[in-house]
């Protein structure tokens, strides 16, 4: 018997490393109204909540509002365009994602990331391989509220119990948490595994080939 039986996943520093694009962009929005750039470490630090917390963690202190609208607008039309530029699957997902699917698990993925990028990427890098998709859409709550979470669970017909969320951030740990589903803290990503152990981790992968083992229940993945 499987373990899980739907394996939702985030998708910014857990299946794809997205952080030079999102780097980029900020940057570009950043300049076009005058203020300085950010580093990478730096927007390392501001990303998981969204392209409105990226935003405001990354413009000025003391930034007026209207200010910091301006540039997320410009965010929201130069990242479309430039969401692939250097973005690029982490090593071994690809295969650890078959791997789910050979066993009958179905996959899915709710990210705090705007839903058309969500969607572009995933579909991008992985085609064929989700059975959901949801990124931040207006009128459902971002992680850590468990909103996503939960409409996959109920779309996909299945029980708290038998679902697992897989993300790199303590924004997840809380979200799976509030969704009451079991979760994997993945290394690989934008956190160290010493912060999202002091953060509640309590499973976690340090490299992609160790999840199918741990949501199939097995190390034959069966």
């Amino acid at each position: 018997m499987k373990k899980y039986s739907l394996a939702v996943f985030d998708m910014d520093g857990t299946l794809l490393d997205t952080l030079e694009d999102l780097k980029l962009s900020l940057n570009a929005s950043l300049r076009s109204c005058g203020f300085p750039e950010r580093t990478l470490e730096q927007v390392k630090g501001f990303v998981g909540n969204g392209i409105g917390k990226l935003v405001e963690r990354g413009v000025p202190e003391g930034t007026p509002p209207q200010k910091t609208r301006e540039v997320y607008e410009y965010f929201t039309k130069y990242y479309p365009v430039h969401c692939g530029d250097n973005t690029r699957a982490y090593p071994g997902i690809m295969q650890a994602l078959r791997t789910l699917r050979l066993n009958g698990i179905m996959t899915a993925v709710v990210s705090n990331k705007a839903d058309y990028a969500v969607k572009e990427l995933a579909h991008r890098y992985f085609p064929g391989l989700f059975d959901e998709i949801t990124g931040e859409v207006a009128g459902m709550a971002r992680k850590p509220a468990p909103d996503g979470i939960l409409k996959v669970i109920s779309d996909a017909g299945v029980s708290r119990g038998r679902t697992v969320y897989i993300g790199d951030s303590e924004v997840d740990i809380e979200a799976a948490a509030n969704a009451g589903v079991d979760c994997i803290s993945v290394t690989w990503g934008f956190k160290e595994k010493e912060f999202l152990i002091k953060n509640g981790a309590s499973v976690t992968a340090d490299s992609p080939d160790e999840l199918p083992a741990l949501i199939c229940g097995g190390t034959d993945g069966s």
